[in-house]
């Protein structure tokens, strides 16, 4: 069955980093193109990033210039480098195949000082 393990979530100080990584199986990975979304408290869960099976990415506005997505077609994994960050990127983020309705459990991304 399809399974999205998200990781790499955790508490941070304002200005600081995380990679999150999102290891899929139970689908062909590589063709796939591929987004990470957030949800914060009380919001509605929004697109973050996205990757295509080609590498082409696009961001969403609030991230652009901070956050990096990338794949490893090899290891099924999506990856999200997340620079800067600020406390309104505080959410659950997930990994998820852009034409399907898979879901992982989510990794908490907390920016506090």
């Amino acid at each position: 069955q399809v399974q999205l393990v998200e990781s790499g979530g955790g508490l941070v100080q304002p200005g600081g980093s995380l990679r999150l990584s999102c290891v899929a199986s139970g689908f062909t990975f590589s063709n796939h193109a591929m987004s990470w979304y957030r949800q914060a408290p009380g919001k509605e869960r929004e697109m973050v990033a996205t990757i295509t099976t080609g590498d082409r990415t696009n961001y969403a506005d609030s991230v652009k210039g901070r956050f990096t997505i990338s794949r490893d077609n090899a290891k099924s994994t999506l990856y999200l480098q997340m620079n800067s960050l600020k406390p309104e990127d505080t959410a659950v983020y997930y990994c998820k195949p852009v034409t399907r309705a898979y879901w992982g459990q989510g990794t908490q991304v907390t920016v506090s000082s």
